[in-house]
C-alpha cells in the first residue's frame, strides 16, 4: 500500500490535470494587479505563547514587496521546564525573569510561482532584519504588576519565513506566514533562568496576517 501511495504521488506531476478542448489553446491569464500598499495586524502563535504585531508593505512589482513590521511577544529559554504542583499551579523551577521581545524589522518579500498558480493562492518567501528591544520582568511578581520593574536591553536580529496570501479581494488581505526569529545580544544577554544567561533568543511563530490594501 505504501508503494502505491508513493508511486501515485510521483505520477501526479505527469498527469494532465487540465485537459484542453479542441481548438486553439487560450493564452494564460495575466496575474491580477492588487493595490501596492498594505497595512495591517499580525496575530502570532509561537513556542513561547501568543504575540501581536503590525506591518506595512509596499509592492514594487508583482514579485517583489518591501515591508516593515513590529511585534511584541514573549520569549523563553529552551532549557525551561514547567511543573504542575499538587494544587494545579504551574511554575518553572529556577526561573528568574520573563522575557519579552519587540523586534522592528525591515525586509523584502518575494512571490513564488506567479505564472503557475492562480491569484487565489500567492505563496512567497520573506526575510527581515533590524533592531530589537528586549525587556525582562521579575518572575516572582504577578504578571502585569511585574512590568513596573521592567528592564530594557537593545539587540539586533531578524527572521526568515515563508507563507501565502489568499483570495482575490483587492481591499482586504488575509495571509499566513511561518517565521523563525533570531535576536543576538552584545552585552551579556538576558537571564531567564537564574545564573544561566543567554546571549541570544529566538523562536518559531505561525503568523496570521490581516490587512487592508490601498493605492
Amino acid at each position: 500500500m505504501k508503494k502505491i501511495i508513493v508511486t501515485a504521488i510521483l505520477l501526479i506531476p505527469l498527469l494532465n490535470i487540465n485537459p484542453q478542448g479542441i481548438g486553439e489553446i487560450a493564452p494564460p491569464k495575466p496575474p491580477m494587479e492588487f493595490p501596492p500598499k498594505v497595512w495591517g495586524l499580525d496575530l502570532m502563535i509561537g513556542e513561547s505563547g501568543f504575540g501581536l504585531g503590525g506591518f506595512y508593505r509596499f509592492e514594487i512589482n508583482n514579485r517583489l514587496t518591501l515591508f516593515t513590521d513590529l511585534s511584541f511577544s514573549e520569549a523563553k529559554d529552551d532549557r525551561e521546564f514547567e511543573y504542575i504542583d499538587y494544587f494545579g499551579n504551574t511554575f518553572t523551577v529556577g526561573k528568574e525573569n520573563r522575557i519579552f521581545q519587540i523586534p522592528i524589522n525591515f525586509g523584502a518579500q518575494y512571490r513564488l510561482f506567479v505564472n503557475e498558480l492562480t491569484d487565489n493562492l500567492r505563496p512567497y518567501i520573506n526575510a527581515g532584519v533590524g533592531p530589537a528591544i528586549v525587556l525582562t520582568t521579575p518572575y516572582n511578581k504577578e504578571y502585569f504588576k511585574a512590568f513596573s520593574d521592567a528592564q530594557f536591553k537593545l539587540a539586533a536580529g531578524g527572521y526568515v519565513g515563508f507563507g501565502a496570501n489568499f483570495g482575490v479581494d483587492t481591499s482586504n488581505l488575509v495571509g499566513l506566514n511561518f517565521r523563525y526569529y533570531y535576536i543576538q545580544f552584545f552585552d551579556g544577554g538576558v537571564e531567564s533562568l537564574k545564573g544561566r544567561p543567554k546571549d541570544s533568543i529566538g523562536g518559531f511563530f505561525v503568523t496570521i496576517n490581516i490587512g487592508f490594501m490601498h493605492y
